[in-house]
């Protein structure tokens, strides 16, 4: 036994120290980004292959990693980690009705050969689809280093994305393996259990900082999963190195999202979330919780949020946000600009928890907070965008 005493952060412990910014409006922000793969290659076979999108994806659970989803979020140029539990038909179908998502989605995959076979029979039904999301639990285990390099042997042109790991050196062991991305979050999730039920874990901005100095210094990329609550823990994985950010608790209980709908007696809409290692999916995808494990996911409902869109546009204007306040006119500059703060508390929260709001009901608020103080909020931003709401506003 040893202890590790050095400080881990997550992103609660942090904020992000604003710098003096050139920049004139959130919208001279890019928030795409061109990204060289280590491994896998284009169709000639020999040139590296480049990954083009926006760095956000919508994790691989089937409350969220749907293809409607995958269908709207193509649209703003985010990624969707597709749940594995399609058929071959059924992807078939949506590739001959949204051929625009393809190059925006993940093909899922478990550890198992039986998995890795469906993948490849999706992969020959759906050739534009170029990325493969190699995901178990605990990417500790030999076996799935192994599947990693089999994975790589017949997928040798896709993208692939393994995990999930927590720590530097198995990061480094999953690239040298053949990944290209390695997903990186051990037990953070809003519906993960992990750590209550297993004690084991990382702080996810420290797992993510540390993870991501090992992946450059191969060439290789990571992933944040896990663990964002706002679009300012998006900034802050960003800050920290993380290449793409993945959200599954962000995009639940939208009309785009799984999941069943319930309207309660006092007539408000929810939609059912649960982790994919919970009870609730074992039984549902498998028959039953097997009796040598234990359900390290929860089940749980969310307001019903309407169309995903708002909340994307809400999402990636938070981190165009952010990068305005540290000088970074494009997103791969966000990390080497960022200057951490180690904090006791990052917001107020004296009338509630805020996580930001967008949409109709945001712009009735904002027109009735016009009315009544006679519409003395201006613009501050050289484009009428909008200040921002420092001290004691936001």
């Amino acid at each position: 036994m040893r202890i590790e005493d050095g400080v881990k952060l997550d992103f609660k412990d942090v904020l992000i120290r604003p710098k003096r910014s050139t920049l004139k409006s959130r919208g001279d922000v890019s928030l795409e980004r061109t990204f060289l793969m280590r491994h896998a290659k284009e169709a000639d076979g020999t040139t590296q292959r480049k990954l083009c999108c926006v760095p956000v994806v919508a994790a691989n659970m089937d409350t969220t990693g749907t293809f409607e989803m995958a269908a709207e979020l193509a649209r703003h140029k985010v990624l969707t980690a597709v749940h594995k539990h399609y058929s071959v038909e059924q992807w078939t179908a949506f590739a001959t009705a949204h051929a625009d998502a393809l190059p925006y989605v993940c093909v899922s995959t478990g550890a198992l050969p039986t998995d890795l076979d469906k993948t490849a029979a999706i992969l020959a039904a759906v050739p534009a689809v170029t990325i493969v999301c190699l995901d178990v639990a605990n990417g500790y285990t030999e076996s799935f280093v192994e599947a990693v390099r089999d994975a790589r042997r017949r997928f040798a042109n896709h993208v692939i994305i393994a995990g999930n790991v927590c720590t530097g050196e198995m990061t480094e062991e999953l690239i040298l393996s053949g990944a290209d991305i390695v997903k990186v979050g051990i037990g953070p999730g809003s519906v993960c259990t992990t750590r209550v039920v297993t004690g084991v874990g990382y702080p996810q901005l420290s797992a993510v900082i540390e993870c991501a100095d090992a992946a450059h210094g191969l060439g290789g990329c990571i992933v944040s999963d896990g663990g964002c609550t706002s679009p300012g823990d998006v900034a802050k994985a960003f800050g920290g190195g993380a290449d793409f950010v993945m959200l599954g608790g962000y995009f639940a209980g939208h009309d785009e999202s799984g999941g069943e709908l319930y309207v309660a007696d006092d007539g408000r809409k929810y939609k059912r979330f649960y982790g994919m290692s919970s009870a609730e999916a074992q039984v549902r995808h498998t028959g039953k919780l097997k009796e040598y494990r234990a359900a390290e996911g929860k089940s749980t409902t969310v307001p019903y949020r309407g169309p995903v869109r708002d909340s994307v546009l809400q999402l990636l204007g938070g981190v165009r946000s952010a990068c305005t306040y540290v000088g970074a006119a494009q997103l791969k500059e966000l990390s080497k600009r960022t200057t951490f703060v180690r904090v006791t508390q990052t917001v107020n929260q004296v009338f509630g928890e805020s996580k930001g709001v967008r949409g109709e009901a945001a712009a009735k608020a904002a027109a009735a907070s016009s009315s009544a103080s006679g519409g003395g909020a201006a613009a501050a931003d050289g484009d009428g965008d909008g200040g921002g709401g420092g001290g004691g506003g936001g």
